[in-house]
């Protein structure tokens, strides 16, 4: 591993654990020439996964694309970096234990509403609200009513 601050090949591991829910092994290591220390996580490759969008158009699976619509979902909501980064991974697993190379859009958006639901009432209604696209206030109030049965 090469260290981010010299740049030199020789690091060593200092600690191992799982992190991320036994989905990754987060190591600290140290550079043998600066001495200074770093942390790297290692994660099982996963297979390519295609999405298959709404239109039908296909592009490849990106987390970074779950990740930005929870985050605007939780905006200044109650809810820390450990959670998202749990709800992501169980997401994930979901995905990847389909054992598909293709998966709908809808797949994907339905596990994270489940997710939400669960964590943020505020926030499941606001993905709900783009995820099914909301076009009158009825349908808010649906899924308001929905939520306090």
């Amino acid at each position: 591993m090469k260290c981010p601050f010299c740049g030199v090949d020789d690091t060593r591991v200092i600690d191992s654990r799982s992190a991320d829910d036994n989905s990754s092994i987060r190591r600290r290591r140290e550079c043998i020439k600066c001495k200074k220390r770093f942390t790297t996580y290692e994660r099982v490759e996963a297979i390519p996964v295609v999405v298959i969008k709404k239109d039908q158009s296909r592009e490849g699976y990106d987390r970074n694309k779950i990740k930005s619509g929870i985050f605007r979902s939780i905006n200044k909501r109650p809810i820390s970096m450990e959670q998202v980064s749990e709800m992501l991974n169980s997401i994930e697993n979901d995905i990847f234990k389909q054992d598909a190379k293709e998966i709908q859009s809808s797949f994907i958006g339905e596990l994270v509403l489940e997710k939400l639901k669960d964590l943020d009432s505020v926030a499941y209604v606001r993905f709900a609200s783009i995820y099914k696209e909301f076009n009158d206030v009825d349908t808010f109030i649906d899924v308001i009513q929905e939520l306090k049965n």
